[in-house]
């Protein structure tokens, strides 16, 4: 049967958008394939019922996070754009609950992300207590890191670690500490004060941005002591 699909991406992070339908895990799999089938970091499922809508998402590799934030800004513009909405304020649901979204202009969207927590259990990762520039043992290298939920979870470190991301970013994703596996974020400072972040993105690999990623980060550097507290965070 023909489907029909919208393409979106947000800062370079891209999906293919479902409005009304659903597909299965190997569908998706199979429609996120980069040489036979669309390509993408994931399918966004799209719907609207007694005029809320709602978004889910479904990984390269078929699994099923919980939020994606460049993801719902991509559902929010194409909530607009569809008309399956009314004005530019609204609310979508998400596994991770609801997310308010404002369209700025046809290029612009924001969302309010979920408040994060450091709570273990909130995570999860099996740890004693939270996770703030923390030792983390893996694969005979000791990181510092940090334990984040931002409705999805998220491991941060600062630690310089050059090319061995590119062996870490997937170990780390598995490690039996983590349940539901995890994303992965190598972040270092950048010159303009901010941070550059690469994210190994639980189920999709490495990605070109990563929203619930970048507030993590942030989330991170702030309880370390490396940015202030309520200053903007480039």
């Amino acid at each position: 049967m023909p489907l029909r699909f919208a393409k979106y991406e947000g800062l370079g992070n891209d999906f293919v958008v479902l409005s009304g339908v659903e597909v299965s895990e190997s569908e998706a799999v199979a429609l996120c394939d980069r040489h036979l089938g669309v390509g993408a970091d994931g399918i966004l499922m799209v719907a609207v019922r007694d005029g809320r809508p709602s978004m889910r998402v479904i990984n390269a590799d078929g699994s099923r996070p919980e939020m994606c934030g460049n993801g719902l800004r991509c559902v929010a513009l194409h909530l607009v754009r569809t008309d399956a909405v009314e004005g530019r304020c609204f609310e979508v649901d998400t596994d991770a609950g609801p997310h308010a979204c404002r369209l700025v202009d046809a290029g612009l969207v924001e969302v309010e992300m979920a408040v994060p927590s450091l709570e273990p259990g909130r995570i999860p990762v099996r740890a004693d207590g939270p996770l703030v520039d923390a030792p983390f043992e893996v694969d005979e290298t000791t990181l510092r890191v940090t334990a984040v939920s931002m409705g999805n979870p998220h491991l941060v470190t600062f630690d310089d670690v050059g090319d061995r991301r590119f062996v870490l970013g997937p170990r780390i994703e598995t490690d039996p500490r983590f349940p539901r596996r995890v994303n992965v974020g190598f972040a270092r400072p950048s010159p303009d004060g901010g941070i550059d972040l690469a994210v190994w993105e639980r189920g999709a690999g490495w990605t070109r941005a990563c929203g619930t990623g970048a507030c993590a980060a942030a989330v991170a550097a702030v309880t370390a002591g490396r940015a202030a507290r309520g200053e903007p965070l480039p």
